[in-house]
C-alpha cells in the first residue's frame, strides 16, 4: 500500500477521533487537517498526493461561498423582521388543539427553514414557543423538540435549505456532473416532511417528556431577593480580610455580587478581594438575609430611606432566562473573565448545559454557545441586555427597530429573486447570492458589519478543511480503495439484484452515523467523494447516492449535539440527553426507510 494512502487514511482517522473527542473545536480540527495537507504538499512531490497549488484549489469551490451567502440572506430577513411574520400566524393558531397546532407549526417552520438558515429561525422562535406553551397551558418541552426537528425537515426540501445540500451539489459539479436543482431535492424532502410531521403529532406527545425550565429549580423564597448596598466601616475588623476568609456572609441568604472601590468595580471574584474601609458591597439577600446583613458587625447597611431596597421578584420580571447566542463574544470565557456583573449589570443564578442544572462555581464556568442562563437583575438591566446580541432573552421575542422593519419588503423581494433566478435560469447560484448580498447592503437591509458577522466562519473552515481532505483521499487512491472494499463486501454477501439498494442503504447509514458525532458539513464533504467513487466502481449513477448523503447529513435527530438547533432547545427545554434518543431514533429510522424506498424511484440508480 502506498505511503500516500496510509498517510491520508491516518489523517482521516485522527480527524474523526478529534471530532468525537471534542478536545478542540471542530473548526480547529479542520484547520489542522488543512494545514497538514498544505505543509506536506509543499514538501513532497508525488502524483498520489495533492500539491500546494491543488490543495489551495479548494478555495475555487463554489459551495462554501454560496453557504456564506445563505448566512447573509438569513441575516437580512431576520434583521428586517421578516422571520417574525410567522409569529403572528402562531398567535392566530394558539386556540387550536395542541395536535393540530403542532402539525401546522411543523409545516410553517419547515417552509421558512427551506429558504433560510434554520439556526436564526429557531433562535427567533424560541421565546415565541415558550409564550405559546404558557398560553396553551402545556410544558414548553412538548413544543421545542418539534420546533428544532421541523427546522431540520425544511432543510431537506430545497437546495438552499441547508449547507450540506450546497456541499453535495458543489462536489458533484467538481466531478463533472450537473448540480442539484433548487427544488430537485424537494421530491424526497416533501414526502418525508409529511411522514415525519405525522409521526411527531401522533407519537410526539407520548414520547416527549414534560420537562421544567431552568427557573423551576428555584424555590418560592429564592425568587424574592433584594439587591442592596452595604459599606465597610473604616474601623471594621473586616479591613484587610477577604469575605471568603472572614466568613462574614457564609449564610446562604446573602451573596456578595460586587465590590465598588472609589467608584470603580473591583475586578475578580468579590469573595477573594481584600476589603478596605469605605468599600461599597453590592449584596443580594433573601428577605431573611436582609435582617442578617443589618446585624453583621463591621458593615453598615444603608436603609430603605437612604437608597431604597430594589426587590427582585419573579412576578416583576427581574428573573429571566437567556441563551448564549450563536457567535457570541462571551463564548469560551468564564463569568469572571467577562466581568459579567459589571458588563451586563446582571447576576447569573444558574446555568443549564447538556441536561444538567449548574449552580456551583459559576465564576469559573466557561460559557458555551447554547447555554441557558437564569439571570437576575433590575428591569432596566434586562431591557439593556435585550438590546445586545451576546445573550438572547427568552421571555419575549426581540422586535427589530422601526426603521429596519421598513426594509422588510425589499429584503423579501431580493430573497424571492434569489430563489426564482436560481430555479428558472442557468446562472450559477453563487453568482445569484453574491448579487443579492450587494443589493442587501446597497438598499440598507443590512449594514456591512452585520453581513460579515452573520457568516459562521467556523463552518466555512470545516467545509474547506474537509474538502481538502476529500481531495487528498481522491488523489491518493484512498477513496477508490474504500469504495472498492465496500462494494466488494456487498457483492460477496448479497444477491446481484439487491446490491444497488444495499449500496444506497450503506451510504446513507454511514453518513447518518457520522453526522450524529461529527459536523453535518464534515460528514457530507467526506462521504460525497467516496460515494462518487463507489458509483463509478459499480457503474451506478452517483446522483441518488449524493441525494441520500444530503438527506442523511441533515437528518440528525437522535442526539442534542448532532445538529446546532437541537443544542439550542436542549438547554432551554430542560431536556435530558436520552429525551432526544427516545424521540429521534424512530425518526432517524423513518428517514432511512423512506429514503431507501423513495430515492430509487425518483432518481434511477443506473444511468439510462
Amino acid at each position: 500500500m502506498p505511503w500516500e494512502i496510509i498517510f491520508v487514511l491516518s489523517l482521516l482517522l485522527l480527524a474523526v477521533i478529534s471530532f468525537i473527542w471534542e478536545k478542540i473545536t471542530p473548526d480547529m480540527t479542520a484547520l489542522s487537517v488543512f494545514a497538514t495537507l498544505l505543509a506536506v504538499g509543499s514538501i513532497v512531490e508525488s502524483d498520489l498526493f495533492p500539491s500546494l497549488g491543488q490543495t489551495l484549489g479548494v478555495f475555487s469551490n463554489h459551495a462554501p461561498l454560496t453557504v456564506a451567502g445563505m448566512f447573509v440572506l438569513s441575516a437580512a430577513l431576520t434583521k428586517t423582521g421578516a422571520v417574525e411574520l410567522i409569529t403572528s400566524v402562531f398567535r392566530i393558531l394558539i386556540k387550536l388543539p395542541l395536535p393540530i397546532f403542532m402539525f401546522l407549526m411543523i409545516f410553517g417552520v419547515a417552509t421558512v427553514s427551506a429558504f433560510i438558515n434554520n439556526t436564526p429561525v429557531v433562535v427567533v422562535l424560541l421565546p415565541v414557543m415558550l409564550g405559546v406553551a404558557r398560553e396553551m397551558g402545556t410544558s414548553a418541552s412538548k413544543l421545542l423538540i418539534p420546533l428544532s426537528y421541523a427546522s431540520i425537515f425544511g432543510g431537506t426540501c430545497t437546495l438552499i435549505g441547508t449547507s450540506t445540500n450546497l456541499i453535495g451539489s458543489g462536489i458533484l459539479t467538481d466531478y463533472g456532473y450537473d448540480p442539484i436543482g433548487m427544488f430537485e431535492i424537494s421530491k424526497i424532502g416533501v414526502p418525508i416532511l409529511f411522514i415525519s410531521a405525522t409521526y411527531l403529532v401522533i407519537f410526539g406527545g407520548k414520547l416527549i417528556p414534560k420537562r421544567e425550565t431552568l427557573s423551576s429549580i428555584l424555590t418560592e423564597d429564592e425568587r424574592k431577593e433584594f439587591i442592596t448596598d452595604a459599606f465597610v466601616r473604616h474601623d471594621s475588623e473586616l479591613v484587610g480580610e477577604t469575605v471568603e476568609a472572614s466568613g462574614v456572609f457564609k449564610e446562604r441568604h446573602i451573596r456578595i455580587l460586587e465590590i465598588v472601590r472609589n467608584g470603580i468595580a473591583v475586578p475578580g471574584n468579590p469573595r477573594k478581594v481584600e476589603l478596605m474601609g469605605g468599600d461599597r458591597l453590592i449584596l443580594s439577600c433573601r428577605p431573611t438575609g436582609v435582617m442578617q446583613a443589618q446585624q453583621t458587625e463591621g458593615i453598615e447597611l444603608l436603609g430603605e430611606s437612604q437608597i431604597g431596597l430594589e426587590q427582585i421578584a419573579a412576578e416583576e420580571g427581574a428573573l429571566v432566562e437567556g441563551m448564549v447566542a450563536p457567535q457570541s463574544s462571551i463564548t469560551g470565557r468564564t463569568v469572571q473573565e467577562i466581568a459579567f456583573r459589571q458588563r451586563f449589570r446582571m447576576v447569573i443564578v444558574a446555568v443549564h448545559r447538556r441536561g444538567q442544572n449548574l449552580r456551583n462555581q459559576l465564576e469559573t464556568l466557561r460559557l458555551q454557545e447554547g447555554d441557558t442562563l437564569l439571570l437576575m437583575g433590575s428591569h432596566k438591566a434586562i431591557e439593556r441586555l435585550r438590546e445586545q446580541d451576546d445573550i438572547i432573552l427568552l421571555d419575549k421575542p426581540r422586535i427589530p427597530a422601526n426603521n429596519r422593519r421598513k426594509k422588510m419588503p425589499i429584503a423579501i423581494a431580493i430573497s424571492m429573486g434569489v430563489v426564482l433566478t436560481a430555479s428558472l435560469s442557468t446562472i450559477p447560484i453563487v453568482v445569484v447570492t453574491t448579487v443579492a448580498i450587494a443589493l442587501y447592503l446597497l438598499t440598507g437591509c443590512l449594514k456591512p458589519k452585520e453581513a460579515y458577522s452573520s457568516v459562521e466562519w467556523s463552518i466555512l473552515i470545516i467545509i474547506y478543511g474537509m474538502l481538502a481532505l476529500g481531495q487528498a483521499m481522491d488523489a491518493s487512491g484512498a477513496s477508490a480503495m474504500i469504495a472498492n472494499s465496500a462494494t466488494g463486501f456487498i457483492q460477496s454477501v448479497a444477491p446481484e439484484a439487491w446490491q444497488p439498494v444495499l449500496i444506497l442503504a450503506m451510504v446513507y447509514l454511514v453518513t447518518s452515523i457520522f453526522t450524529e458525532f461529527l459536523s453535518n458539513n464534515a460528514a457530507a464533504a467526506l462521504m460525497v467523494p467516496i460515494a462518487i467513487g463507489i458509483a463509478v466502481a459499480v457503474g451506478m449513477d452517483p446522483r441518488p447516492l449524493v441525494i441520500a448523503i444530503c438527506v442523511a447529513a441533515s437528518a440528525s435527530f437522535a442526539t442534542p449535539i448532532g445538529y446546532q438547533t437541537n443544542t439550542y432547545v436542549y438547554g432551554v427545554g430542560g431536556y435530558k440527553f436520552t429525551d432526544f434518543a427516545r424521540v429521534g431514533i424512530p425518526l432517524n429510522l423513518l428517514y432511512f426507510i423512506s429514503s431507501v424506498l423513495l430515492i430509487p424511484h425518483i432518481w434511477p440508480l443506473f444511468p439510462e
